[in-house]
């Protein structure tokens, strides 16, 4: 898709290749920055942070993101963000992530590679 929007995001280059991604990401609501000016291209992404991404882009696709439950069935609910509470609840409720154990889900241990595979196998088979 074209990029209308000026980078926000003064640790995004402006000639590498993810920069149009970053940039379409954040016009479109999809992601946010790390503050209101970095982005943090190179940081690992938590399995909160995945879900949140995930989440706003099925809501730009225009899926069915409403959430009717809650995390309760896991030790670690506290530790979910804030701002990552309704995203973890809809991709738990939607199958698409599933916790670390039967009773956690890890929401701040980084995303192994094996688990955002498994993640968007699960979203695009929903």
């Amino acid at each position: 898709p074209e990029v209308t929007a000026e980078n926000p995001f003064t640790d995004v280059p402006a000639d590498t290749w993810y920069t149009d991604a970053v940039i379409w990401a954040s016009e479109n609501g999809i992601t946010a920055g790390t503050s209101e000016t970095t982005f943090s291209p190179t940081n690992s992404l938590t399995r909160e942070q995945l879900a949140t991404i995930l989440y706003r882009y099925a809501d730009t696709m225009g899926d069915n993101v409403a959430v009717s439950g809650n995390l309760n069935a896991y030790t670690d609910k506290d530790k979910v963000s804030s701002y990552a509470v309704t995203p973890m609840t809809w991709a738990v409720e939607h199958g698409i992530i599933t916790g670390t154990t039967g009773t956690t889900l890890s929401p701040k241990a980084t995303a192994t590679r094996a688990q955002v595979a498994t993640i968007l196998m699960r979203y695009t088979a929903e």
